[in-house]
């Protein structure tokens, strides 16, 4: 771990001397939200307030920040929360109060472009040369002990992720929350639009610096555009009312589904976990939108030999931060307090830590299973899924996806409150969507592992999207989305061709009497941009076409084999 800085060694002890802690409190209603939070550690030190700080930024940018600090004797660590989502509700109770009260310096700071900050706000292109700026600043602050953590969700995890390229030596820890670190994969699916979820975040990253009550307004006017927008013919351009204009980076994002394009060089900085030493907690939901990226830095980071915790919850992307907040909090402060403060009490005994889904109950790991053993499970005639190896690939069904009436999306990993765990009873009525299911189970079935398919499918146009679900059917018939994944065919051909579909990480209890299903269709809409049926790409098709889609026999529902209990 990097020692200290002679610049901070040296100011050690001298801080309370030589810095006059300002009168302020933090804002009324960060005061009245923090009376209301139950479950929360106690509070260890009253909390100052100084606002409006200017932080040059590397070309001279000012990036505004507010300090939240401890009222008390002696040093205390800082933590560094940089956002382009503004520094006002909620950022100011969760993050600058709450830590500042357990004995942090607390550095809330809005992105270049955003919530009063200077410069232009370019998606991911400046976060670590700012990021670097900023630490560059809190080295010549009279408070700063040479201490510093990193904390924080989504874009902010994105932040931590950049400075984290070339970290510091004063970086001593990271709390990584439903985090971001490739906008690619958070935008596009195997060359498929993410549709729904960029808007929402094109909604968020326009508006939620200004304040609540824009991004509210602006959300609340997306969603009642957004059959409209996502039906148009063409797409590009249809949802610049709705947002009340175009953000610069957003033609960019839908124009560049390929990931090797120029355009998206730079982006990804997965391999800031490479080598990587800084402890590094990772926090996610089962149904986040950023699940799997978090699954990718957790390995990287285990392959690295770096100190490193999981923990996923029953949440989406917004309800971790919500219903989830008291066991997001508490583990993100422990980890902090053992590496910046030498307080390793509230630290688990292992270093994964997963909600089972079917259960509703929590479980240590020590390690999540980065390749378990699969069990294949295939469809047949009739609905049924079954273990027995297929004696060849025959087709077994066949439906027709239609453009003119996509498939709804239902639930899931959204950035909406329609995200989560659903019924799927109704949409699985549908003409369009293929079910393939188990018996009733004798045993309870546990899935530990990576879901996936492996899907032979044949078109008539030889383009469609393929998406594929699993669910966990009740004995009353109830059938709720577990995870899922979308794959394209592109053949030149109508031969059968073979796809891989990813399908997340689950950690989900099939209790007895229930049966496992498989949901085949030719797309999730909204979610996804629908699929055109002809190859073009769906920002600027104006023409679709029908297409009929078979399943053969030696498509494959990939399952981690069971950890406890028989299958039929």
């Amino acid at each position: 771990m990097p020692s200290r800085t002679p610049n901070a060694e040296a100011r050690r002890g001298t801080a309370a001397a030589t810095w006059a802690p300002p009168t302020g409190k933090p804002p009324l209603s960060s005061r009245i939200m923090r009376a209301t939070w139950r479950g929360l550690p106690a509070p260890r030190h009253a909390v100052g307030w100084e606002p409006g700080l200017v932080v040059p930024a590397a070309d001279g940018s000012p990036l505004i920040t507010d300090h939240y600090f401890p009222r008390g004797e002696g040093d205390f660590p800082t933590l560094l929360v940089r956002s382009p989502y503004g520094r006002g509700f909620p950022w100011s109770p969760m993050y600058g109060l709450l830590f500042a009260e357990q004995g942090f310096h607390v550095i809330l700071q809005s992105c270049r472009g955003t919530g009063g900050s200077g410069g232009d706000f370019h998606l991911w292109r400046n976060e670590a040369a700012d990021g670097r700026a900023t630490v560059a600043w809190l080295r010549e602050q009279p408070w700063f002990d040479g201490t510093l953590g990193t904390v924080g969700p989504s874009y902010l995890g994105y932040v931590q992720w950049a400075l984290a390229l070339d970290p510091p030596p004063e970086l001593k820890a990271m709390v990584v929350q439903v985090g971001l670190h490739d906008p690619h994969a958070l935008f596009h699916a195997d060359g498929a639009l993410r549709l729904e979820n960029t808007l929402a975040v094109a909604a968020g990253m326009t508006y939620q610096h200004q304040g609540m009550a824009p991004f509210l307004k602006a959300t609340l006017r997306l969603q009642r555009r957004l059959r409209g927008i996502t039906t148009a013919q063409p797409l590009r351009g249809a949802y610049a009312a709705a947002l009340g204009g175009e953000p610069s980076w957003l033609e960019g994002v839908m124009a560049h589904p390929d990931a090797a394009d120029e355009y998206w060089r730079g982006a990804s900085l997965a391999q800031s976990a490479d080598g990587l030493r800084i402890p590094t907690a990772l926090i996610t939901g089962w149904q986040d939108v950023l699940l799997d990226q978090t699954f990718g830095q957790y390995e990287r980071l285990r392959r690295s030999g770096c100190d490193t915790s999981l923990l996923v919850g029953p949440w989406t992307h917004g309800s971790a931060l919500r219903q989830g907040w008291p066991e997001v909090f508490t583990e993100s402060l422990a980890w902090l307090r053992a590496h910046l403060s030498a307080e390793p009490s509230g630290l688990r005994p292992t270093p994964v830590r997963v909600h089972i889904g079917g259960e509703d109950a929590w479980r240590d790991l020590d390690d999540w299973p980065q390749a378990p053993a699969a069990t294949p499970w295939h469809p047949a005639p009739g609905g049924h899924l079954t273990r027995r190896t297929p004696a060849g690939p025959a087709p077994v069904e066949t439906f027709r996806y239609d453009p003119a009436d996509p498939t709804p999306s239902l639930g899931g990993p959204l950035l909406s409150r329609a995200a989560g765990r659903r019924d799927n009873k109704a949409l699985e009525a549908r003409e369009d969507v293929l079910t393939f299911t188990s018996p009733p189970l004798t045993e309870p079935v546990d899935l530990v592992g990576a879901v996936s398919a492996r899907l032979t499918i044949s078109t008539d146009t030889g383009h469609a999207d393929v998406f594929t679900r699993l669910c966990d059917v009740d004995p009353q018939g109830r059938s709720v989305n577990v995870c899922d994944g979308l794959g394209r065919v592109r053949a030149a051909t109508r031969e059968p061709s073979e796809i891989a579909v990813p399908m997340s990480s689950t950690a989900h209890r099939f209790a007895v009497g229930h049966r496992m299903r498989w949901q085949i269709s030719g797309g999730a809409h909204p979610r996804y941009a629908r699929g055109t049926g002809t190859g073009e790409s769906p920002v600027d098709a104006t023409t679709y076409s029908p297409v009929h889609i078979t399943v053969h026999a030696d498509s494959a529902l990939i399952l981690p084999t069971p950890g406890t209990g028989t299958v039929p």
